[in-house]
């Protein structure tokens, strides 16, 4: 590589008739480098000058070399002022003319052309002294400053010396006291022959103390001090001494001693015990909850114990448990007593306490209308009479002309009065619906045809009615028929400890007719002073409690419950219960199909926003939370659960045999599917009725709502025809049926539908064998014919016998053989029958052995169809 400099350097000119003008302070020129294999590279090369200026033969010098004298003249002096060494510069500016003209020669030779400043650079040269007096001041401040800072931090380090060096003597101090009075008490046991074990020597306890004083003051080495030197003598001791064996370990005659740090572990614990802090802490007494039952990990929890502790104490008691296992409440109390525990009984279902208030005070009680159920045989004009009160026709809306539902209504009369009226079914199958509407009733109006009389539901509703404990009326329906006789009714209800008004009871009768409105007014008015007689009142500024009267499962609106309010006042959007079902109350609806925003006591509303439909008759209550609502309704669901289960059961021998019965019982499993709650729990109950020892229908589902997939499935899986009733399957459920075969059949009226599973049932039973006596025969002789084997030579004796028919072969009054002929010949033709006092000869299917003296019974096997009665 080679460098090619570039020389074409300007040359000075001559002095003479020249302008005055700066050298240049930098030479710029280029440098090729050239690299093997033929490669090169230009490279530019500045050199820069620093100018100088000279003054009267003295050596050059720049405003920087000038400052230069000023900082230490400052660090001397550094109060001096200022301004008394400005006045130098100027002095020396002043001095270069002068100089200049006593030696021109000198400037001539030198080739340097010299000019007088101008003000402007003076004032320049001026302000960069000032410039560099003010940073030297700056400097100057600022090393005092650090000065001072060092100095403070020094006194105070010496200070925290001296105190850890005190600190560290007191308690070198209290250490050789301590360890001298425990070397007394050591020499004490030992003269006693107490103790065996000798006290740590004097040159340990310094030790530990100078360990102690060392981690003392390790944080101060750390913060900048360094750590003393280990001393040699005691390393070469360590070195001297080797690794440790098992050999030197259990070498007595080493003389091996207890550690180091052993020994610094039990002068701490005499330290602490000396002080009084070896006490052990004191035992917190808890008040433990203690449910029904109770694992052991669960109850050494709650009271803050080992679960070693708690086996333990059963160990003792000759229990051998794990941590898993789950003990009683009185075992449980038993060991929180023992442990020093206060214990709180509780059960699974103090969940529900609070749940129902308390009554209220007299004085907040308010007059409300009275609840009116009307009660009576199927198609006496219940419905009807509703429907004159309300002036509404609902009985035309009912299937087949019979309510099959609970309606409740709300009536205003025309006084401004209210009467709330519930309608029951009359029909045999809703005893449940009537029984649940008599228990929140205040009055039973009780409807009876003039020209029908006491029937069996008639007598079904007083019992309900008595058994409620509830006032009656006896509304003496139709009078606008011809045959109507009231005083028939009247002699009826007596046989039934029911008397009326007229023959000196206590009960009010009526005679009215719903289809001309006559005698209406009266009734209202009976109900109103019955009611007035009650008093009835209830309190409507608290929570709602009220009864779910009916629950259906709405395709459009979700879970729908029909609530009669007993007291308080229902809001939109509080939280409530309802059996094992809860949710927000998202709207409330009248009887009249109106939305409303609250719902007061004897006011029935359709509640819509429960999670699920829950079952008539389930008490309703509003409660505080969500979390609350939750808690109760998994306490009911989880006791269903075990009801329906029926866990922990034992089985005696009596309910084993009659399980073997039962299994030997055919079964019809149907799917129940119907409109509202009420309807599937009567017809659950009218199926049940229907079996005998033999069959019995055996309901695997009912619900609320269509028919569903879920529904065809179960039924898939359980050969189960599907019943719908008041409800339609949907496509996709139509579509699964069709494809496993499963019949769903649709009813509105629970006649049919009993009727046809009835019939059902009834072909499931098997068929009578009904026999009918033909005749009997008595063998004379018994003949072997080859190729036909034996045939008996016989007599009929009484009756007729025929070819087909049964027979039996009787042996000393023992039957032998029972089958049928396969020949009857008279002589040598084939004949159907042989009538009395005949000879002929006859044979045996698959059967020889017959004897002489032998009497064959001849008869007739007839199939009888059983039914259900």
């Amino acid at each position: 590589m080679t460098d090619q400099a570039d020389t074409s350097e300007r040359k000075p000119k001559a002095a003479g008739g020249k302008t005055l003008s700066l050298k240049r302070t930098v030479e710029s020129g280029h440098v090729r480098q050239n690299f093997s294999h033929g490669r090169s590279k230009s490279v530019v090369v500045e050199k820069k000058k620093k100018r100088t200026l000279k003054t009267d033969g003295a050596a050059p010098a720049s405003a920087e070399e000038k400052a230069k004298p000023a900082a230490p003249a400052a660090k001397e002096a550094p109060a001096a002022p200022a301004a008394a060494a400005a006045p130098e510069p100027k002095k020396k500016t002043e001095a270069a003319p002068a100089a200049a003209e006593k030696k021109p020669a000198a400037r001539a030779r030198s080739g340097v052309v010299l000019r007088t400043l101008t003000e402007e650079e003076k004032a320049a040269r001026a302000q960069a002294l000032d410039s560099a007096r003010e940073r030297e001041d700056e400097d100057r401040r600022r090393a005092e400053e650090e000065a001072r800072r060092f100095a403070e931090e020094d006194a105070r380090r010496e200070a925290e010396r001296a105190a850890a060096a005190a600190r560290a003597a007191e308690e070198a101090a209290r250490l050789a006291a301590e360890q001298e009075a425990r070397a007394r008490s050591a020499d004490e046991a030992k003269r006693r022959g107490t103790e065996e074990e000798r006290p740590a020597p004097r040159a340990a306890i310094k030790e530990i103390a100078a360990d102690d004083v060392d981690e003392e003051e390790k944080p101060k080495r750390s913060a900048g001090h360094a750590a003393p030197k280990q001393p040699a003598a005691r390393r070469g001791e360590e070195r001297r001494r080797g690794k440790l064996t098992i050999t030197k370990a259990f070498d007595d005659d080493g003389g091996r001693q207890r550690s180091l740090a052993s020994m610094r572990r039990r002068v701490e614990r005499e330290r602490k015990k000396h002080m009084g802090m070896q006490d052990a802490p004191q035992k917190v007494v808890r008040e433990v909850v203690i449910p029904e039952i109770i694992t052991i990990q669960e109850l050494a929890n709650r009271m803050a114990e080992r679960a070693v502790d708690v086996i333990k104490i059963l160990m003792k008691q000759g229990m051998m448990v794990k941590i898993t296992d789950v003990i009683d409440s009185d075992t449980a109390q038993l060991i929180a007593e023992e442990l020093g525990h206060t214990v709180k009984r509780v059960a699974e279902s103090d969940v529900e306490e609070g749940l129902v208030g308390e009554d209220d005070a007299e004085e907040l009680k308010q007059p409300r209308a009275p609840v009116v159920t009307v009660m009576g045989h199927v198609d006496h004009g219940k419905t009807s009479l509703l429907d004159a009160l309300r002036k509404t026709d609902v009985a035309a809306g009912e299937a087949g002309g019979i309510t099959q539902h609970i309606g409740a209504y709300q009536v205003t009369l025309g006084s401004g009065d209210r009467i709330t009226f519930l309608d029951t079914p009359g029909h045999a199958a809703f005893t449940s619906m009537r029984a649940r509407g008599a228990k929140v009733t205040d009055i039973v109006v009780l409807v009876v045809a003039a020209d029908d009389g006491v029937m069996p539901q008639t007598i079904e509703a007083i019992s309900h009615a008595k058994a409620a404990g509830v006032p009656m009326i006896v509304a003496i329906n139709k009078m606008d028929k011809p045959d109507a006789d009231p005083s028939r009714v009247k002699n009826e209800l007596l046989q039934h400890e029911v008397v009326v008004e007229d023959f000196g009871g206590d009960v009010m009768a009526v005679e009215i007719s719903a289809k001309t409105g006559k005698g209406l007014d009266k009734l209202e008015e009976a109900i109103l002073l019955q009611a007035e007689v009650l008093e009835l009142k209830a309190n409507p500024d608290r929570s709602a409690e009220g009864i779910i009267v009916e629950a259906k499962l709405d395709k459009g609106r979700g879970p729908v419950g029909t609530v009669l309010i007993q007291r308080g006042t229902l809001h939109v959007g509080d939280i409530i219960v309802a059996g094992t079902e809860w949710g927000r109350v998202r709207a409330l609806i009248n009887d009249r199909g109106e939305n409303v925003q609250s719902a007061g006591p004897s006011q029935p509303v359709e509640v819509l926003g429960l999670g699920g439909a829950p079952e008539a008759g389930d008490v309703m209550s509003v409660v505080e939370n969500e979390s609350r609502a939750r808690e109760i309704t998994d306490y009911r669901q989880r006791v269903r659960r075990d009801k329906r289960v029926g866990t922990g059961n034992r089985t005696s021998l009596d309910q084993m045999l009659s399980q073997l019965k039962e299994q030997d019982k055919k079964e019809l499993p149907i799917v129940v599917k119907a409109d509202v709650q009420g309807s599937a729990e009567a017809i659950v109950q009218a199926l049940e009725k229907l079996g005998t020892d033999e069959v019995t229908a055996r309901v695997i589902h009912a619900g609320v709502g269509g028919v569903t997939e879920s529904d065809v499935t179960l039924a898939t899986a359980s050969r189960a025809p599907i019943i719908g009733f008041n409800v339609r399957a949907n496509a996709q459920a139509r579509e699964a049926a069709r494809q496993d075969g499963v019949e769903i059949r649709y009813y509105s009226v629970i006649y049919d539908l009993v009727d046809d599973i009835k019939a059902a049932l009834s072909g499931m039973l098997s068929p009578e064998l009904r026999e009918t006596f033909l005749g009997n025969a008595e063998i004379l002789e018994v003949f072997n014919i080859s190729k036909v084997g034996k045939v008996a030579g016989c007599r009929v004796t009484e009756g007729v016998v025929r070819r087909g028919s049964h027979v039996r072969l009787i042996r000393d009054d023992v039957v032998i053989h029972e089958g049928k002929l396969s020949t009857l010949k008279r002589f040598k033709d084939e004949v159907k029958e042989v009538q009395s006092g005949q000879e002929c000869g006859m044979a045996f299917e698959n059967y020889q052995d017959m004897r002489k003296g032998d009497i064959i019974e001849c008869f007739d096997v007839e199939v009888v169809k059983r039914s259900l009665d």
